[in-house]
């Protein structure tokens, strides 16, 4: 079984170097060329997404004792897919803005200023993110709290309730009873 997922590794390799190869290319030519090269490019990833699978399937048939060292380079492989994924994404980023620039032509200055824009949106959306997941954060605890306030109290008053049924319970009648002799203290 582990030769197969060998023989996925070696594929893997092949593949993938050939596309870092043709990623690298994509934004330095144009025209049909730089179509053909999209489309191939997107086609070996697609045969590297079903490598991946065979190896996880392969990994699943591996014994017990193997399959801790396969999963942790099955896990390296597929992250290196999403980064040839985030870089092809990348490349075909600017293509796009290449070939909009010439359809509206826009020089590169606007583009620039575009980028830098759209860096600086990102960053507020982080922040925000950040301040959001902080005020959710603060929201759970402030529900703990209320609720162990609430657990509390109520424990509080199921004694006070055993206490006072308690004083009834010395007393047959509540005005003969000296209050002053009675133990009210409560078990915190």
């Amino acid at each position: 079984m582990s030769s197969d997922f060998e023989t996925y590794e070696q594929d893997f390799g092949t593949i993938t170097a050939d596309i870092t190869n043709k990623i690298g290319r994509i934004p330095k030519i144009s025209g049909e060329e730089k179509t053909q090269l999209v489309l191939n490019v997107d086609k070996q990833l697609e045969e590297v997404r079903e490598l991946l699978e065979q190896m996880d399937l392969e990994v699943r048939e591996i014994p017990v004792q193997s399959r801790a060292m396969y999963n942790s380079r099955l896990k390296s492989y597929k992250q290196e897919m999403e980064k040839l994924e985030k870089d092809f994404k990348r490349s075909r980023i600017a293509y796009s803005d290449e070939v909009r620039n010439e359809l509206l032509g826009d020089d590169a200055s606007s583009s620039e200023s575009q980028r830098a824009h759209l860096l600086d949106n990102t960053e507020k959306i982080e922040r925000s993110s950040r301040r959001l997941e902080a005020g959710y954060q603060i929201a759970v605890e402030t529900v703990f709290c209320d609720r162990f306030a609430h657990l509390s109290w109520g424990g509080l008053h199921s004694q006070f309730r055993r206490k006072h049924h308690q004083v009834t319970a010395m007393a047959p009648a509540p005005h003969l009873c000296d209050m002053t002799t009675v133990n009210l203290s409560l078990d915190m």
